[in-house]
């Protein structure tokens, strides 16, 4: 068997596992099934590390499917292509998921009888479509693939569906994913009736051949096809399913959409424009420039800002990948192989840091029932490996070398220059800052314990049955009373609902939103305003804070130490994240990887003419002294940001000016939908 005959297995495999797991599902035991998904994961994760080994200094594979090869430069079969990136991703997309799987064999509560195999199932079509995604050289297939991904994650974020909430954040990931794969749709079909072809090579060359008919069509083609990925890749203002998804989906889902799914939409942004438009019959190199740079920086502000403004964890680390996206479409905005080199570096060093966040994240769910960071002030100092990682973690994201987030900024500001260094430095400061603020007062109890009126009710599973507890200093004021809705043994409910006297505001059970101006899971009461996920901010100014208060439950029981296997797999993502910076083999991998990956023509001499070209290499990227110190200074001051915010800022005070900011996430899907259509706008513009 060739190279090139094993790229289908690399999409076949996962598929074929995850129709037997749904097959026998009934009938196996849980850990049968959850070992046979890991194998699978990591079984294939072995096949693209081969894969990538074996074709590194050779041609890269190329899989007609059924033999339909192209014939004369013309060709309407389906096509898997194997370069140094695709497949790149697809590893990393199979270790990922593998290191996740690992994670959730002692997560989740006993499935429903005869679904022992459900939760394994779903992980493995997500894998297959991811990588699918990866290979593909087809724009229709992409978007297949697109599709799949985008159902399996909504499945996933909705995995608790006998919850409200669970059920809002999931419409609300499904609602602006099919809009963006509506908007993919409706440019392929522009492309097509302009060009009659599918494959992106095909497109590219064709519009190669009538470099003077790119126009409004090429230009409006691209750009809702774009829309699409954009929405995938959570850039603002299409970033708004994100965060909501992430404050109700498992943790394990949360590590792969921040860890992966979400840089697969930076990576088909890239590939449409270095395969279809980067050659004279596109797009001038310029507009798509500028519409990166200015994409990327709003999307890398916004991000670092409601990052550092959250209180609930889960949802602290979601606008983190925000900001991080921006800070990866700034790096690709160069066009050249030096700015992909440091994007595909970073990317890489990020997906193990994000995942190995989320999954400490996820101990503390299990642990303490919650993730308000006001609530959980000194209560992790019993976890202190989970603190030494969480710490670790928070130093990576902000840029420390030699993490490979370190290395990837360093060649990211390199590529890009000027003034998006001093981006690169806030941003990755910012972010890096508020997990150190949360490490800082979680794990070590720094700063001044949080007012009573700042910590929330305890969770519904911590009461006894129909408990009635009278209004006190809590955020319900006096006379406030809560209805937990929790089963007879102690467990939590799943409709629980608060009615606040004093404070003003209820809960809906619903995602919840940062603005407090209604709930997206149901009607506010009367009493005021509805809350997503938890109690008044301590603002004062009548907004209600997402806190993370009452979690779900997502082990059998309070766990009293964090099972070995999260842990394991935390730290084992955290160490590949470090090692991405200290191995001077992947970074000429890496480089090799993104010069044919931004060389338009040799893509097309290779699909569809089977002729490799040779390619000048760029310089093996290396670490340099300012790259050095400019991500000791980004950790720096991230470490002096949350130092003087757990010195000096009152517990759950949000400052005014964030208002406007806060309330655009708002959780109401009408909101999201006109802020997706000023992205449009936006997009379009700059193309223009």
């Amino acid at each position: 068997m060739t190279a090139a005959h094993a790229l289908p297995l690399l999409v076949a495999g996962p598929l074929l596992g995850a129709a037997l797991l749904v097959a026998t599902g009934r009938w196996l035991p849980r850990y049968v099934a959850e070992v046979f998904g890991t194998v699978l994961a990591a079984a294939t994760a072995a096949l693209a590390l081969v894969l990538l080994t074996v074709t590194a200094h050779r041609p890269t594979p190329v899989e007609w499917a059924g033999g339909w090869r192209p014939r004369q430069g013309a060709g309407v079969g389906i096509v898997l292509v194997g370069d140094g990136l695709g497949l790149g991703f697809a590893a990393l997309v199979s270790v990922l998921v593998a290191a996740v799987l690992v994670y959730s064999w002692r997560f989740f509560d006993d499935p429903p009888a005869h679904q022992a195999g459900a939760f394994p199932a779903l992980i493995l079509v997500f894998q297959a479509a991811m990588c699918g995604f990866t290979l593909t050289g087809d724009l229709f297939n992409a978007f297949v693939f697109f599709e799949l991904m985008g159902v399996v994650a909504y499945a996933l974020t909705g995995y608790r569906v006998e919850e409200a909430r669970a059920v809002q954040g999931a419409l609300t990931f499904g609602f602006l994913n099919s809009l963006g794969g509506y908007a993919t749709l409706l440019g392929i079909g522009l492309l097509y009736a302009h060009t009659g072809a599918l494959g992106l090579a095909p497109l590219g060359a064709a519009l190669d051949a009538a470099p003077h008919s790119a126009g409004v069509l090429v230009k409006a083609a691209f750009v809702l096809v774009a829309t699409g990925f954009l929405v995938k890749a959570a850039a603002f203002p299409f970033h708004f399913w994100l965060p909501d998804a992430h404050t109700v989906a498992p943790t394990p889902v949360c590590m792969l959409l921040s860890g992966v799914m979400v840089q697969l939409g930076v990576y088909g942004t890239a590939r449409l424009y270095f395969t279809v438009f980067a050659g004279p019959g596109g797009l001038p190199g310029t507009a798509v420039r500028r519409t990166l740079l200015v994409l990327g920086v709003l999307t890398a502000l916004a991000g670092a800002l409601l990052c550092w403004l959250q209180r609930h964890i889960k949802r602290l680390l979601a606008f983190s990948t925000v900001a991080h996206t921006g800070l990866f479409l700034v790096g690709l905005a160069s066009l050249t192989p030096e700015g992909v080199t440091g994007t595909a570096l970073y990317v890489l060093g990020h997906a193990g840091v994000k995942a190995a966040l989320f999954g400490c994240a996820g101990v503390l769910v299990d642990r303490f029932g919650s993730v308000d960071e006001q609530e959980l002030h000194g209560r992790g100092g019993e976890l202190r490996r989970v603190g030494v990682l969480f710490t670790v973690g928070g130093l990576a994201l902000a840029g420390l070398p030699p993490f490979g987030t370190g290395l990837g900024k360093a060649l990211s500001e390199e590529a890009a220059g000027g003034w998006a260094t001093a981006v690169f430095v806030l941003v990755s400061a910012a972010t890096g800052g508020a997990v150190l603020r949360v490490a800082g007062g979680v794990f070590l109890g720094l700063g001044a314990r949080p007012a009573e009126a700042d910590v929330p009710a305890r969770p519904a599973r911590e009461r006894p049955p129909d408990a009635t507890e009278p209004g006190g200093p809590g955020p319900g004021g006096a006379g406030a009373a809560r209805t937990d809705g929790a089963e007879a043994d102690g467990t939590r409910g799943t409709g629980a609902a608060e009615t606040a006297g004093a404070a003003g505001t209820g809960s809906a059970a619903g995602v919840g939103s940062v603005a407090g101006v209604g709930s997206a899971a149901g009607p506010a009461s009367a009493a005021g305003p509805a809350s997503a996920a938890g109690p008044a901010s301590a603002a004062g100014d009548g907004d209600a804070e997402t806190t993370g208060a009452d979690e779900p439950a997502e082990t059998p029981g309070r766990v009293t130490r964090a099972p070995d296997t999260m842990l394991a797999a935390t730290g084992a993502l955290l160490a590949g994240g470090l090692a991405v910076g200290c191995v001077p083999g992947l970074w000429a991998a890496v480089s090799r990887a993104a010069d044919s990956f931004t060389d338009h023509t040799g893509y097309l001499a290779t699909v569809l003419f089977a002729r490799a070209e040779p390619l000048p290499h760029s310089p093996v990227p290396q670490w340099t002294a300012t790259g050095v110190l400019l991500g000791l200074l980004s950790a720096a001051l991230g470490a002096g940001a949350a130092f003087v915010a757990l010195r000096t800022v009152p517990s759950g005070v949000r400052p005014r000016w964030s208002r406007p900011l806060r309330r655009l996430h708002s959780g109401h899907l009408g909101d999201y939908v006109a802020c997706a259509l000023a992205g449009v706008t936006l997009l379009a513009a700059l193309v223009w």
